[in-house]
């Protein structure tokens, strides 16, 4: 019954890393977070009333093809490109030294023997004289370098238009890339003005930008930190 039981437990096991295994593959489900939106469904026209034109319901026949309505989509150009350095140097050290003499009272030199039960100083001639030395050095060095380059595009929709005019975007691009998955998600504010002639911005004229690259499958896992190197790395870990 016991040797049932194990084999049961070890097919279990192996089923459940096959089907994460295999489940790797598959792109999951979409960040809701960053959903494209839908336009709004127009009302429908009135019925002719003789009138020539019926304000609202107007087709423009020449415009540009830049995005400015809920729905319409929009291409960000990704050059994001930043750099930084920091670097700290912390030097402390403090000596000190404090000596009294033995006081002179009535003029005399105070003496005396301590009691036996004090094996340091029983049966030998004391005073209140002292002196105390203490000597303290830290000396610390800390350097950061960070770099980051970010380039391609991405095409997203406008969710929202502001009262201003601006546009809120957002969008997630995801790549199927052998055992992996890449996924870029992009959102912010766009000022119209900044939108060129071929309905493309770039993403250093995004207002409120939150620009997420992140991947998983086979490579990302081989890349990551396992949970008990992490925790022997933290704060949490005390020496």
């Amino acid at each position: 019954m016991t040797k049932m039981m194990n084999r049961q437990s070890l097919l279990l096991i192996l089923l459940l890393a096959v089907m994460h295994l295999t489940g790797c593959n598959t792109p999951p489900k979409r960040d809701p977070a960053y959903a494209p939106v839908r336009p709004p469904i127009p009302a429908p026209s009135p019925e002719g009333n003789g009138a020539i034109f019926h304000a609202g319901y107007e087709k423009s026949w020449f415009e540009d093809l830049r995005a400015r309505r809920v729905g319409d989509m929009i291409t960000i150009k990704l050059v994001e490109k930043m750099k930084a350095n920091k670097q700290a140097k912390t030097d402390v050290k403090k000596d000190n030294s404090t000596t009294v003499t033995n006081p002179t009272i009535l003029g005399s030199s105070p003496q005396f023997n301590a009691p036996g039960f004090i094996p340091l100083l029983s049966n030998t001639d004391n005073n209140l004289a002292f002196s105390l030395e203490s000597a303290n050095e830290f000396a610390g060095d800390g350097k950061s370098q960070q770099s980051n380059l970010l380039e391609g595009d991405i095409t997203v929709t406008v969710i929202d238009v502001l009262a201003n005019g601006y546009l809120m975007v957002r969008g997630e691009k995801r790549i199927g890339i052998n055992q992996g998955n890449e996924y870029i998600r992009l959102s912010g504010i766009v000022r119209p003005a900044d939108v060129d002639s071929t309905n493309t911005v770039l993403s250093t004229r995004l207002a409120d930008p939150t620009i997420v690259y992140v991947g998983d499958g086979a490579v990302a896992d081989a890349n990551a930190v396992g949970w008990l190197a992490r925790f022997f790395i933290s704060a949490l870990f005390p020496f």
